[in-house]
């Protein structure tokens, strides 16, 4: 392989969800810097879009198509856009999350599990599900962003965390089925992150000083350092990785 064709993904549609911010944001744009047409998903439009004149101003190619990934319908309407719009994906980036309950799993309510299961497992199925559909005649990557949770369920996030442990075998059991398509499902693991989605970790002194404690690097991640193993795992340099998890957690999980 040619080392200036490993990371190039021009001609490629990228549909990356939770892409309003955070690991997503800086994943679609680290895919749109190398030449992907980068689908940028999130519940709200008008956030999608921020992320959109952001990437066009750098150079890059992008639309903005809104999702709820927790909704059955919201997800067949994605699909039913980039189709009407002559995109069909080459590579999904599954980030869309929720976590919407901090505590012990015994005072959980099954209004806060349902919309943890929904969002984080069926979202991430059932997306997978459209898109391995419209890859299979051509080929294409999906890459599942997990987490560190879903090897070493965390305190106070027992829920999220068996989400995400079924994320890894979702990840797994996809790529077994979908190589005879020549695609491929990787997943990313990452470390605690400075995004919004963790701030009632990042922003808590005493805990995350604690949680500080247990990462060797003695730091948190920035989104753009989540980014390059995702966008690794979605091109070409990847052509021989499929049903393998990546930890980005500074030596947490070690």
């Amino acid at each position: 392989m040619d080392n200036k064709t490993l990371f190039d993904l021009h001609g490629k549609t990228a549909l990356v969800t939770g892409a309003s911010r955070g690991i997503g944001a800086a994943t679609a744009h680290l895919l749109a810097s190398y030449g992907a047409h980068v689908v940028v998903s999130s519940r709200k439009r008008e956030s999608c879009e921020e992320v959109v004149a952001a990437i066009r101003a750098d150079g890059g190619k992008a639309s903005a198509c809104a999702a709820h990934i927790g909704e059955v319908a919201s997800i067949d309407a994605l699909f039913s856009q980039l189709s009407s719009a002559g995109r069909v994906p080459d590579i999904l980036v599954n980030n869309a999350a929720t976590n919407p309950y901090f505590g012990p799993m015994l005072d959980m309510d099954l209004t806060a599990f349902d919309k943890t299961v929904e969002v984080n497992i069926r979202g991430y199925f059932y997306t997978s599900v459209k898109a391995a559909r419209a890859m299979r005649e051509r080929g294409g990557a999906i890459v599942n962003v997990a987490s560190v949770n879903g090897r070493r369920a965390a305190p106070g996030q027992g829920v999220y965390s068996l989400t995400k442990a079924a994320i890894l075998s979702m990840t797994e059991g996809f790529a077994k089925e979908l190589a005879r398509y020549k695609i491929r499902v990787n997943a990313v693991l990452p470390g605690l992150t400075d995004t919004k989605f963790a701030g009632a970790l990042t922003q808590n002194p005493e805990l995350l000083q604690q949680l500080l404690r247990a990462i060797p690097l003695g730091r948190i991640a920035q989104p753009d350092e989540i980014a390059p193993m995702i966008v690794f795992l979605c091109s070409p340099a990847a052509s021989y990785i499929t049903g393998a998890i990546f930890a980005v957690d500074g030596g947490y999980l070690a």
